[in-house]
């Protein structure tokens, strides 16, 4: 991308200039093939230098070309941290958890992750906490205290059912109460973003795609993390339950409210997703303008032409 890209015209006058070297060159060709004694022309023509005149020529093309294009004040992306944002991290602590197809179980998994997690955010986006199973409740208000909210992370413990439509309204309600409060006045609220994780199918509380449109119309999109394997198990009172993921209802939420769906079998996986998570909520691409590294090359190219010319020439050009 280029901010001036009117200067790229002045590309038409370097291939100009390339065209009739090369015209020149052909000419020139031609004459000395009229000169029928080869010999004699070789004794008293002064020695040219010969494809050291074309490279030096050459080199002087491509700086000028690469000067032009630095005045077109071309542009890079690169990354760079958000300066403010809101996360709410929603982790499923039901029951299912406890299944140990996730080495040493899901929930000691889930915990591992979701720590490493908030590390990866930059340190002045705010993350908050929500922890659901048959209710849903704020474990951590948004904050940047990253220590306090392994703390909570730690001492999460199991309970029966899984609510995911709790979940949603709850980080929902706990976005709304701390943009109220942090948001100065004529500012714009911060960008917000939920992350929930759930090993399971929603069996209690209000339906999850309801909670999924309340999102989508506060402009909070939810990004969903099914985790477990589909062949996961828990027992209970000596009966062996299945407890795959929903993921047809996880996909849902995140598609109808502009977030990401991810599934992750084991921890190294779900390590990965939150770091890929992470990455999307955290940085932002922005365009900076890198015209001094093609007028940086265009000068020494330029250079090196003219010492090129002198050295094989005893001239510049």
């Amino acid at each position: 991308m280029f901010l001036s890209p009117a200067w790229l015209l002045l590309l038409l006058l370097v291939a100009a200039a390339a065209v009739t070297y090369v015209a020149i060159q052909l000419r020139r060709k031609k004459y000395a093939a009229r000169f029928s004694n080869v010999s004699l022309l070789a004794s008293v023509a002064p020695k040219r230098p010969g494809w050291r005149r074309h490279l030096t020529f050459g080199l002087l093309l491509l700086g000028m070309a690469i000067l032009t294009i630095g005045l077109a004040q071309p542009t890079a992306s690169v990354r760079v941290p958000r300066d403010r944002a809101t996360v709410m991290l929603a982790i499923d602590v039901s029951q299912s958890m406890q299944a140990t197809d996730v080495l040493p179980n899901r929930i000691e998994a889930a915990k591992a992750a979701a720590k490493t997690f908030v590390d990866l955010l930059p340190s002045r986006i705010n993350v908050g906490l929500v922890k659901f199973a048959g209710n849903a409740s704020v474990a951590v208000s948004p904050t940047t205290d990253r220590d306090s909210l392994k703390v909570a992370i730690d001492s999460f413990q199991l309970e029966n059912s899984t609510a995911i439509g709790e979940a949603i309204y709850t980080c929902l309600d706990a976005i709304s109460v701390f943009s109220k409060s942090s948001t100065a006045k004529n500012d714009k609220p911060a960008p917000a973003r939920i992350v929930l994780m759930s090993d399971g199918s929603n069996t209690k509380g209000r339906d999850p795609l309801d909670a999924a449109q309340a999102a989508k119309s506060v402009g909070v999109a939810v990004s969903t993390i099914a985790f477990g394997t589909d062949s996961g198990t828990v027992t209970v009172q000596g009966e062996t339950i299945p407890v795959p993921a929903d993921k047809a209802t996880l996909k849902a939420v995140a598609d109808d409210t502009g977030g990401t769906f991810h599934t992750a079998a084991s921890a190294e996986e779900l390590r990965q997703v939150y770091q890929n998570i992470g990455s999307q909520i955290g940085y932002t691409t922005s365009h900076k303008v890198v015209s001094w590294r093609f007028m940086l090359l265009g000068l020494l190219l330029l250079f090196g032409a003219s010492a090129a010319s002198l050295l094989w020439g005893g001239r510049l050009a």
